[in-house]
């Protein structure tokens, strides 16, 4: 087995190389091929997921997380879209923009070039290997992807299809890299290899993002946890307010954009507040709530502090009743991640207010937290949420991988 180094020594080489060779055309037909095996492979693929549900089941892992692990038909199709989708966007590498006529003659503009070699950390979902793959091979960068141990034989799996791909177009298959040890000592060395990997973006708990953010030597973008919340206003269309509500728990809730707090304004509170549980509960969810809900509902799990910081990732949801929007605001500012938080109103004021106010990586009106995704959003796919500024923001797709260089021209212009 390869050392850690050596694999991202290779795959700086594989990029490299790449730079010359990877025109979009090129770039373009790996792509089609991948989606070509995902479809063919589709049988092997979720057999070899199996595997890795039947280790999850016996290690005792919650249905959410089961739910992250899995890999169906529907899910492939997912993957085989977002090549698709990939493929149809506009390759962001070597378009020349911001370009000005300096006054000596000469011109100046930045050229969209690849961030280098990534490195990919990333726990129970499989389809993040493709994601990542993809998004990397469009923007001509290497990656070096390190999954979660339970999901090893999936991502085994899809990585065999990635890189037969690459061999089957003559481009160096060490362009995307896998670290096949499940030992947790290699995240660490992973993350020391800055002679070759440029940029480090960890997916996963807040302990695993934690962990490498303090630890690497390389830049790292991240997002520790998402905190998101759903804040129903008192002009809010309660029918659309409990539709989102629902959705925003309940559709996929082991994922980063679900809803974990629900505010709403006192002036509605116990009109909405018991249909909305109502319809909550009969999809398994539980409750946690202020004093303020528990007077409105009954048989509320009393929440703490700790549940309004919670990201809990599973059917839990804690509602805090607030007097109006700036209370609101201030516990989004207290306890929120900088990821997703959605205001329900029918009035302008009100969602332009939020919209100023609000310092997350998306802010939504009348919809559910649930979009808040790169390929929601029309990127094809996201390699990963960045809640910090610099120098991504939100879902990141293509552009986000991306840089730039100063390109200039001139005609013998020197400087006196």
């Amino acid at each position: 087995m390869r050392t850690i180094e050596d694999t991202a020594r290779l795959t700086r080489l594989a990029y490299k190389a790449f730079l010359d060779k990877g025109t979009t055309r090129l770039k373009n037909d790996v792509l089609a091929t991948i989606a070509n095996r995902l479809r063919e492979q589709r049988d092997q693929i979720i057999n070899e997921n199996e595997k890795d549900l039947e280790n999850g089941r016996k290690k005792g892992l919650t249905k959410a997380f089961i739910d992250r692990l899995s890999l169906n038909g529907s899910r492939i199709d997912g993957m085989i879209n977002a090549c698709i989708e990939i493929e149809a966007l506009k390759d962001p590498v070597g378009s020349i923009h911001d370009q000005v006529v300096r006054p000596d003659g000469f011109t100046v503009g930045k050229m969209n070039v690849p961030i280098g070699v990534i490195g990919m950390i990333y726990e129970a979902r499989p389809n993040v290997t493709i994601e990542a793959a993809t998004l990397c091979l469009k923007t001509g960068n290497g990656v070096v992807l390190r999954g979660g141990a339970d999901a090893f034989y999936s991502n085994m799996a899809l990585v065999g299809v990635v890189r037969d791909a690459l061999k089957e177009h003559g481009v160096d298959e060490n362009l995307v890299s896998f670290v096949e040890t499940t030992d947790r000592a290699a995240v660490i060395d992973l993350i020391q290899q800055n002679k070759f990997i440029d940029l480090i973006i960890p997916r996963g708990g807040e302990g695993l993002i934690r962990l490498v953010t303090d630890i690497s030597k390389i830049p790292v973008l991240k997002h520790y946890k998402g905190v998101c919340h759903t804040y129903v206003n008192e002009f809010a269309d309660l029918d659309i307010a409990t539709k989102v509500t629902v959705n925003a728990k309940v559709q996929r809730p082991a994922v980063c954009n679900s809803t974990e707090t629900l505010l709403v304004d006192e002036a509605v509170a116990s009109k909405f507040l018991p249909v909305v549980t109502k319809k909550l509960r009969d999809n398994g969810v539980e409750i946690r709530g202020c004093e303020k809900t528990r007077a409105i509902v009954d048989d509320v799990i009393p929440a703490t502090e700790d549940d309004w910081y919670a990201e809990y990732l599973d059917l839990i949801l804690a509602i805090k009743v607030v007097s109006n929007m700036d209370e609101a605001i201030a516990h989004i500012d207290k306890y929120g991640s900088a990821h997703t938080d959605a205001i329900i109103t029918r009035d302008i004021a009100a969602s332009n207010k939020f919209i100023r106010n609000v310092d997350s990586s998306s802010v939504i009106v009348n919809a559910t937290t649930r979009l808040a995704d790169g390929g929601v959003y029309g990127l094809g796919a996201e390699i990963g949420i960045a809640t910090d500024r610099l120098h991504a923001r939100g879902p990141m797709g293509l552009e986000e991988l991306t840089t730039y260089k100063w390109v200039v021209n001139g005609n013998g212009n020197i400087r006196s």
